[in-house]
């Protein structure tokens, strides 16, 4: 059951992603606003229906999706390779490096970080253009969210470098680059690879929470967080239940996520 649960999540995955590449090709604009078609229902030219301002909500959620898609990822690039190097560093040399990197992500990891993140993006500009808008949240996530992977990074260096094959290694004068690059990278691909697909779904969930505060991506560029965030001022939702779909493009996809991560991990 569990297999075929993460098979179907996988396949949702992959279709949510044709879908978001797809927007490039769409046909009607997601900011293009029809006068004569708003707030419309659901029909064959805008299949689910148009907003107040007559844009075409399955445009906007195409790409708004698109916009998670390709930013969060990198926000968890960032936080994963951020990681590595300060869990690799400090699992690596040791001592008081080591003590001071740590001291370092115990602080971060206690700290609540949304709320750090939230506070952090409240102080900024708000009247920043959409593209900066873009790259301060989602800067912003891969840096504040690199401590927890650091520690996981540490130990699995730590492990590394006390096991027998890598100190068979040392004393048969393997030199340090080569180790490191020869027997520690390798080793330490998976747990960095997880970490990543960790993050992917935190992120995007993130960036909802900065959207739903008006803290997110700027207009008038897309995102699922601000779509969500429109939501909050419509008062027919149980008879128009179709302007849900924002909400529900979000759950699915970072649950897809979640369970393609699963999946990854049992390969």
């Amino acid at each position: 059951m569990t297999a075929a649960l993460q098979r179907a999540a996988a396949g949702i995955l992959i279709l949510l992603a044709l879908a978001a590449v797809g927007s490039l090709w769409f046909p009607v604009s997601a900011s293009a606003q029809s006068r004569n078609a708003i707030d419309a229902a659901p029909s064959m030219r805008y299949p689910l229906g148009t907003d107040e301002l007559g844009r075409d909500r399955l445009a906007r959620v195409l790409c708004g999706l698109r916009l998670s898609f390709l930013l969060a990822p990198a926000a968890a690039c960032l936080s994963t390779a951020l990681a590595a190097l300060i869990g690799g560093i400090a699992g690596w040399y040791g001592g008081a490096i080591e003590r001071i990197a740590m001291a370092a992500a115990d602080l971060f990891v206690s700290l609540p970080w949304l709320f750090l993140l939230i506070t952090v993006r409240a102080v900024l500009p708000l009247n920043v253009s959409p593209l900066v808008s873009i790259g301060v949240t989602f800067l912003l996530l891969g840096m504040l969210g690199w401590a927890a992977p650091a520690r996981v990074a540490r130990a699995r260096v730590r492990a590394i470098a006390g096991s027998d094959y890598f100190l068979q290694a040392r004393a048969a004068g393997t030199g340090g680059v080569r180790l490191f690059l020869r027997h520690l990278l390798p080793n330490l691909g998976p747990i960095l690879a997880a970490q990543f697909w960790i993050c992917v779904p935190v992120y995007i969930i993130s960036e909802a929470n900065l959207g739903l505060l008006g803290l997110g991506v700027a207009d008038p560029l897309v995102s699922l967080g601000g779509m969500v965030r429109e939501l909050s001022s419509e008062s027919s939702l149980m008879t128009r239940p179709w302007i849900l779909a924002p909400a529900g493009v979000l759950v699915m996809a970072t649950a897809c996520v979640h369970f393609a991560r699963l999946k990854k991990e049992e390969v």
